[in-house]
C-alpha cells in the first residue's frame, strides 16, 4: 500500500483536458442556473434574489475550489493509504445525524448542524466510499474470486452503508453508491454469480422496504402511474413533466419559466433539470446531458489507461457515480425512474454536493496526469 507521504514515480504529464473544460461548463451553467431558478424564492424568503448564488459560491464554490486542487495537486495513491481512516470518519459522521448534532428537516436526518454551517455526511460518504471500496478491491488479486475473503466483507460494507443511509432516510444515496461498488467489483473481475446473487438481495431489500414504508411505496404507484392523482403524490412529476413540455426545441427563453414561481417543487435542487429543460429547451438541455456523457466517458477512457488497479477501480467508481446520478435526477424528472431527489451534480443547490464532485473532479485530474493517454 502507497505511503502517505511517498512520491509518485516520476514527474506527471499533463492533464486531461477535457475533464478540466466539461467540469467549467457544467459549474459555469449550474451557477447560471440556479440564479434563474432560486431569484424568486429568494426574494421571497430572504428578500435577496441572490441569496441561494451568494451562499453556493460562498459554501460549495469556495470550498470546491479547494477541493478540486487538493484532488488534482495530491498524488492519487495517497488516497489508497487514507482508505480506512476516511471511511471510518464517514460512518461516524453518518451516525452522528441521529444525535442532537443532526439536524431534521422534513422529517430527514441528513444533515449536521456545526454552528452556522450545516453539511450532508451523505455527500462526503461518496468520496470515501468508492476510495475505500477501490483500495479494497486492489490489495489482494484474488479477492475478488473468493467468498469468505472476498464476497462476505463485499456484502457486510454495503450492508453497513446502506443501513446508515437508509435510516436517515437516502434511499437514494444508498442506491447510488452501491450500484457504483457493484459495478466496480464486476470490474475487478467478479465471478458473475456473485454479481447476480448481489442484484437479487438488493431487489428484495428494496421491495421488503417499500412494503415496510408507504411512503416509498406510494413513490413507485406514483411512478407507474403518475396521472392517477395529479394533485397529491402525482404533483411534483406532473409539474415537471410540464415545464419540460413547454419548452420545447429552443426554450421560453433564459429566467422565463412559469413553473418555477409557485407551481414546480423544489425548483432549486431536486427539479432543477426541469427548469433547465423548460427554459433552455430540448437544445439547451440536451448540451447539457451531452457534458455530462462527455464527462463521464473520458473518466472511464482514463480509467483504461490508469497505471494501477487502485487508480482504474477509482475512476470506474467515480465515473459510475457521477452517471448513475445525473441519469436518477434527470429520470426523475422526466417520469423514467421513481422521484428520488437526487441532485444534479454541479448544477442543483446544495454546497456539499457542489465541493464534492468538484473534488471527484480534481481526482480524476490528477489520475490522467499518471495515465497512459
Amino acid at each position: 500500500m502507497a505511503s502517505l507521504f511517498s512520491k509518485p514515480p516520476g514527474r506527471p504529464h499533463a492533464p486531461d483536458y477535457v475533464i478540466i473544460v466539461c467540469t467549467i461548463l457544467l459549474i459555469v451553467i449550474g451557477l447560471a442556473m440556479l440564479t434563474s431558478a432560486s431569484s424568486d424564492r429568494g426574494q421571497v424568503n430572504f428578500g435577496d434574489s441572490y441569496f441561494y448564488l451568494k451562499h453556493q459560491i460562498f459554501y460549495g464554490l469556495t470550498l470546491g475550489i479547494a477541493g478540486f486542487l487538493l484532488g488534482s495537486r495530491m498524488y492519487y495513491r495517497r488516497w489508497q493509504s487514507m482508505a480506512i481512516p476516511l471511511i471510518a470518519v464517514s460512518f461516524f459522521l453518518l451516525a452522528l445525524v441521529f444525535t442532537p448534532f443532526g439536524l431534521r428537516s422534513g422529517g430527514a436526518a441528513r444533515w449536521i448542524q456545526l454552528g452556522p454551517v450545516a453539511f450532508q455526511p451523505s455527500e462526503f460518504l461518496k468520496i470515501t466510499f468508492i476510495v475505500y471500496i477501490a483500495s479494497w478491491l486492489s490489495t489482494r488479486t484474488n479477492r475478488h474470486q473468493e467468498f469468505w475473503g472476498g464476497y462476505f466483507p463485499f456484502l457486510a460494507i454495503l450492508g453497513v452503508t446502506s443501513l446508515l443511509l437508509i435510516f436517515q432516510p437516502s434511499t437514494s444515496v444508498a442506491a447510488v453508491l452501491v450500484t457504483s461498488a457493484l459495478i466496480m467489483y464486476f470490474a475487478s473481475g467478479a465471478r458473475l454469480s456473485y454479481i447476480f446473487g448481489t442484484m437479487l438481495i438488493c431487489v428484495v431489500g428494496l421491495a421488503v422496504l417499500a412494503l415496510v414504508t408507504p411512503y416509498r411505496l406510494q413513490r413507485i404507484m406514483t411512478f407507474m402511474h403518475p396521472d392517477t392523482n395529479t394533485q397529491g403524490s402525482g404533483y411534483q412529476i406532473n409539474q415537471a413533466l410540464t415545464a419540460i413540455g413547454s419548452g420545447g426545441l429552443w426554450g421560453v427563453g433564459y429566467g422565463q419559466s412559469t413553473t418555477k414561481l409557485k407551481y414546480l417543487p423544489q425548483p432549486i435542487d431536486d427539479s432543477i433539470f426541469a427548469v433547465i429543460a423548460e427554459e433552455l429547451g430540448f437544445a439547451g438541455a440536451s448540451f447539457i446531458i451531452a457534458l455530462f456523457a462527455i464527462l463521464a466517458l473520458r473518466c472511464f477512457i482514463v480509467a483504461k489507461k490508469a497505471p494501477d488497479k487502485f487508480g482504474q477501480l477509482l475512476l470506474i467508481g467515480f465515473g459510475s457515480l457521477l452517471t448513475l446520478q445525473t441519469f436518477m435526477h434527470i429520470g426523475a424528472n422526466s417520469g423514467l425512474t421513481p422521484l428520488t431527489g437526487v441532485p444534479l451534480p454541479f448544477i442543483s443547490y446544495g454546497g456539499t454536493a457542489l465541493a464534492i464532485f468538484m473534488t471527484i473532479s480534481g481526482i480524476m485530474v490528477n489520475v490522467s496526469q499518471y495515465s497512459s493517454l
